[in-house]
């Protein structure tokens, strides 16, 4: 896979490619990872990426010209079209499906904007995606870049050391994750499940299952809407539910 980043602060990214996962990744040839300043990319003398806003209003509203231009720089003609992704609060809430979609394509473009906005041509007509990563707001769409492509490169295959890592993580199967424990069994008096230290491979794997069902149920209990459960999980689930307690009346 090939990540492009369109930003005017590049160096913001070097850390973040450089180490843990993604700098792995990077290293052994799975993703490759650029950071580009669309400044470069200005038609004027001064290099200016950013203009009023017609009608009036306060701040500055990116132009059209640079990102159009650095896009096609990217990707030259009888390439296959990237997917653009604008990172921008108006999008789509990011999701694990979101990127599970996004680590099959072979070309990505981020594009992180400053200052009031976007020119909307850039939506209508450059842009194929617009993600959000939550209901707030940020200075500028780096974080949220970097958060996405963490999610999605560690995906792909041969970037993890355990291929099952990202199957049994939290969301990838639509319930949180099950409680891990390791060595060891025995701490402040704290002890690890017995079913843990059994070998019984079958019990341990119904062991998680129910687990993640009962923190899913405790924590996120909208997530369970979109789960395929089985009969005797949903009887479990409502008797679960049945059995709690009311608040009490002030």
């Amino acid at each position: 896979m090939r990540i492009d980043v369109l930003t005017l602060f590049p160096e913001m990214f070097d850390g973040v490619f450089g180490a843990s996962i993604l700098g792995k990744a990077r290293d052994k040839g799975i993703v490759g990872l650029n950071a580009v300043n669309f400044r470069n990319y200005a038609n004027n003398k001064h290099n200016t990426v950013d203009d009023y806003p017609y009608g009036g209003g306060g701040g500055m509203v990116l132009k059209p010209e640079p990102l159009f231009a650095a896009v096609e720089d990217l990707a030259p003609d009888g390439a296959k079209a990237p997917r653009v992704i604008l990172m921008c609060p108006q999008g789509e809430t990011f999701t694990q499906s979101k990127a599970e979609e996004l680590s099959k394509e072979e070309h990505l473009v981020f594009v992180c904007g400053h200052y009031e906005g976007y020119d909307e041509r850039i939506r209508e007509h450059l842009v194929t995606d617009e993600i959000s990563i939550g209901d707030y707001v940020l200075t500028g769409g780096e974080l949220p870049a970097m958060t996405v492509i963490d999610s999605v490169v560690r995906l792909l295959p041969g970037v993890l050391g355990n291929e099952n890592s990202a199957v049994t993580d939290s969301f990838s199967t639509g319930l949180l994750e099950y409680p891990h424990y390791t060595r060891p069994a025995v701490f402040r008096g704290w002890e690890v499940p017995d079913v843990l230290l059994s070998g019984h491979h079958a019990n341990v794997e119904a062991w998680r299952r129910e687990q993640s069902l009962l923190r899913t149920l405790q924590r996120r209990p909208e997530l369970l809407e979109q789960v395929e459960l089985t009969k005797k999980e949903r009887a479990w689930l409502n008797n679960l539910t049945a059995a709690e307690p009311e608040p009490k009346k002030r």
